[in-house]
């Protein structure tokens, strides 16, 4: 764990994203993945959330219990496949309000191509968590990040199934206040930009559009 880094090796963690990792394992199973990684993710990713304490009646004694302060925290899907690990993020939070940056990459320059954005009031006030399976050139996740920023967010975090060395040095670049929380830090980006060894591309695996 670093300033800016965490990756999270819980065995359970792994274990589930080596059978992502296996290009054999059908969309339903990848799905079902991806959300329950994503839960056990989102409990490191919450865990210095600011905390308060109300006075409440046990069936014993009345006492003054721990309860999280301040608004409920935000999750931004960073389109499309951030949608797969929205579930996982709402089981824990269930509460929390969603907003979606559209951005698809350019294959030939690499470099974001914004269609949508739509996010929730009053950025300036919660944690804002982001989320995109992959983190490879970083450059569309620091492009999504410009977006919340401008929408008044102060505290963000990027929660992120993979992420290449390359993506976190652009992301550190551009946005080194943003808190990466990873399974993995793979070896480095192929030609074509994508993670290796990786598992693929997560949006066509999850949505069985490979």
């Amino acid at each position: 764990m670093s300033d800016y880094l965490t990756v999270v090796d819980h065995p359970l963690v792994q274990h589930k994203l080596t059978r992502m990792r296996q290009k054999d394992t059908p969309t339903s199973d990848f799905r079902r993945l991806l959300r329950e990684i994503t839960l056990l993710m989102a409990y490191e990713i919450t865990r210095e959330m600011p905390m308060t304490t109300n006075t409440i009646e046990t069936p014993i004694e009345p006492m003054d219990a721990p309860v999280l302060a301040g608004r409920t925290p935000a999750v931004v899907s960073i389109l499309r496949a951030g949608n797969g690990m929205l579930d996982g993020v709402l089981e824990l939070v269930p509460s929390a309000p969603v907003g979606f940056v559209g951005l698809y990459r350019d294959e030939e320059t690499l470099q974001p191509v914004q269609y949508y954005f739509k996010v929730p009031e009053g950025l300036d006030e919660r944690l804002v968590i982001a989320v995109d399976p992959m983190l490879a050139t970083g450059n569309s996740s620091a492009a999504a990040i410009d977006l919340l920023k401008k929408a008044g967010a102060r505290d963000i975090r990027f929660l992120c199934l993979l992420a290449a060395p390359e993506g976190i040095e652009r992301m550190k670049e551009a946005h080194p206040d943003v808190h990466i929380v990873t399974a993995s830090v793979d070896k480095c980006l192929d030609d074509r930009g994508y993670i290796v060894p990786g598992l693929g591309d997560a949006g066509d695996r999850m949505f069985g559009t490979q």
